[in-house]
C-alpha cells in the first residue's frame, strides 16, 4: 500500500550561515534507512565543511547554483543541473552566489550524521 507523506521533518545543517534543510524521506521523518530525500534552502556565501560520505549522493539543482569542491577541482552546479558524488570521495558543497541555492538532495544508503565523516573544523 501506498505511504503518504504529509510534510517534512526540518532537521540542523552544518556550515557556516544557517540553511534549511527539510528531509521527506530518510532515517528522521519517515524511518527509511535505504534513502533519504531532502529539499534544501541555502543563503548565498553558505559552506560546509569538507566531508567523505561513506553514502552516493545525487543533488538536483532547483534554483541558484551549487559548488561541489572535490579532489581534482571544483564544478558548479546551475538550476536545471545535477550531480552525482560517489561514496569515500571528499567533497565540499557551498553557494557561493549572493542569492544562494535551493536543490533536492537523495542520499543512498540514507544520510546520517555518523556515515557522513566531516573533516575536522
Amino acid at each position: 500500500m501506498p505511504k503518504l507523506i504529509t510534510g517534512a521533518t526540518r532537521v540542523t545543517a552544518a556550515g557556516n550561515k544557517p540553511k534549511l534543510i527539510d528531509e521527506y524521506v530518510g532515517r528522521v521523518n519517515s524511518g527509511d534507512e535505504g534513502v533519504s530525500v531532502a529539499h534544501m534552502r541555502s543563503p548565498g556565501g553558505w559552506v560546509e565543511p569538507g566531508q567523505r560520505p561513506a553514502f552516493r549522493e545525487l543533488t538536483v539543482v532547483l534554483r541558484g547554483a551549487l559548488q561541489v569542491e572535490h579532489d581534482g577541482g571544483a564544478l558548479t552546479v546551475r538550476a536545471g543541473q545535477a550531480v552525482i558524488t560517489e561514496p569515500g570521495e571528499w567533497v565540499r558543497y557551498s553557494t557561493p552566489e549572493a542569492d544562494g541555492a535551493e536543490y533536492i538532495a537523495v542520499c543512498l544508503p540514507a544520510f546520517t550524521p555518523d556515515t557522513v565523516h566531516r573533516d575536522e573544523e
